[in-house]
């Protein structure tokens, strides 16, 4: 191949620097004519009662009623959208295979012929165990009040999934007022906790034995 001559080469980096100027200043502009204007306007002044008018005012004034304070408005109740259940449960699917047979078979194509049955193996059951763990504890210490700990770790009041299930409680979603089974957002999360195992069985590839990686995971 046949390098451009220098000159090419330099005229190619003045007009991209240009091009590069022209869109950042064409950006800037955009946002500061579209950023709104947050100056205050003066205050009118205040109006001045006539001396006729206070003469004419009683002595004593009853009392003005305040006005009730008003009740702080609760969260909205949720409403299920089948929609948005569906929607989630084909996330759900799409996740799981993005890791079994996705992951195991770009990993198993990292490796050597003679490993590649072991890798298949290897993110199969840590994907399993992922799984088991989520349900387990993972999703009450994720997703419960852990009390004065609840800055780092969740509680245990919704381990083996107590109380989680497919009518109620809803799980609240990003639309305001609509809501998913609980279960199917634990499911949702499962997938995600699962992988993210699966994940770190690229770094350890033929260098870690099977018991070491199931304690591992485990942990």
């Amino acid at each position: 191949m046949t390098s451009k001559p220098p000159s090419t080469r330099a005229r190619s980096w003045i007009s991209a620097g240009l091009l590069s100027l022209a869109a950042a200043a064409a950006l800037g502009l955009a946002l500061f004519t579209s950023a709104p204007s947050y100056a205050q306007e003066p205050a009118a002044p205040a109006a001045t009662a006539a001396p006729a008018e206070v003469a004419a005012a009683p002595a004593e004034a009853a009392p003005a009623a305040e006005p009730a304070a008003e009740a702080p408005a609760g969260p909205p109740d949720l409403t299920e959208n089948k929609g948005d259940t569906t929607w989630m449960l084909f996330s759900t699917a799409a996740v799981l295979v993005m890791t079994i047979p996705g992951l195991a078979l770009f990993y198993g194509g990292l490796v050597r012929a003679k490993n590649m049955a072991s890798m298949l193996t290897q993110v199969t059951v840590v994907t399993a165990i992922g799984m088991l763990v989520w349900a387990f504890w993972g999703y009450s210490m994720a997703f419960s009040g852990g009390d004065s700990l609840n800055a780092y770790v969740g509680g245990f009041s919704k381990v083996f999934l107590n109380g989680v299930g497919t009518s109620s409680p809803l799980a609240a979603t990003f639309s305001v007022g609509v809501g998913i089974p609980e279960l199917v957002f634990m499911i949702f999360q499962m997938t995600f906790a699962a992988i993210t195992e699966a994940l770190v069985l690229g770094g350890v590839s033929e260098r870690m034995k099977m018991i070491g990686v199931v304690l591992f995971s485990i942990i």
